[in-house]
């Protein structure tokens, strides 16, 4: 058979076109395409939840492709090993409660499975403000990352969701935004975001999961934003506080859906 690129540009825009178009309107949008963002993501899409993740980068995965100080293994603890095993990826005991995970087979296996599950990943795609209506956030504005980074003057697009959820790691970019720009307080003690704290792996595996919770009305934390937006400590290279945190957001969700 003959190539034809017309054929082939014709194929990928035609395709691209119809899934972003079926993604303006969404159950949950997820903003960050890391750990945290596609399980939680995985699990929603499981329930049969209408779920779009805009990362971006060009990759996914966040700060889970370098594990510590790019040495590309990650640890979990024990009661984060089981969504591991559920997503398929292998795992190796190194001391007791403490497992170790190669951080290439997470990251590809997480977002394959996410994907597989439903959710629609679309890369190189920034949020630069969120969509407000009485007093909720209901959607995301969203521009091209090459249009961000080259400082063009180029009107976004918007699209709607029921829920959002800010997955954007230490930055809280959607929170930033909330806070900046809408005058809508947070949902913390200070109405602001609060900022991490030092690096404290006990009590932030802890505070992450707690602190995966609603941030603003139609606003949910997940991940390390969670931290970052209630002030709890970063944790550094053990990933099973952001798998967990993503399961309890994508609960939460699933139950007011």
């Amino acid at each position: 058979m003959k190539l034809d690129e017309i054929k082939i540009s014709k194929a990928i825009i035609e395709a691209y076109n119809k899934k972003l178009i079926d993604a303006l309107q969404v159950d949950v949008a997820i903003v960050g395409a890391g750990p945290a963002g596609m399980v939680c993501g995985y699990y929603l899409a499981k329930k049969n939840k209408k779920v779009a993740i805009f990362e971006r980068k060009l990759s996914v995965g966040g700060g889970m492709w370098g594990g510590g100080i790019m040495f590309n293994e990650i640890v979990v603890q024990e009661k984060a090993k089981g969504i591991l095993d559920e997503l398929g990826v292998n795992t190796r005991a190194c001391e007791k409660g403490y497992y170790l995970a190669d951080s290439v087979e997470s990251v590809s296996t997480i977002c394959s499975k996410a994907v597989k599950a439903g959710v629609k990943v679309f890369n190189l795609l920034s949020v630069e403000d969120v969509m407000i209506r009485k007093n909720r956030i209901c959607g995301l504005v969203l521009n091209w990352t090459a249009v961000e980074m080259a400082r063009l003057h180029v009107d976004p697009i918007t699209m709607a969701a029921r829920f959002v959820v800010d997955a954007t790691g230490h930055a809280a970019e959607v929170a930033h935004i909330v806070e900046r720009k809408s005058g809508i307080a947070l949902k913390t003690k200070t109405g602001k975001v609060m900022g991490e704290q030092s690096m404290w792996a006990d009590v932030g595996e802890d505070t992450i999961v707690r602190n995966s919770k609603e941030a603003a009305p139609g606003l949910y934390a997940c991940g390390m934003c969670a931290n970052a937006i209630f002030g709890g400590p970063r944790m550094g290279p053990i990933f099973g506080g952001m798998l967990l945190s993503g399961r309890k957001t994508a609960e939460i969700l699933a139950k007011r859906l």
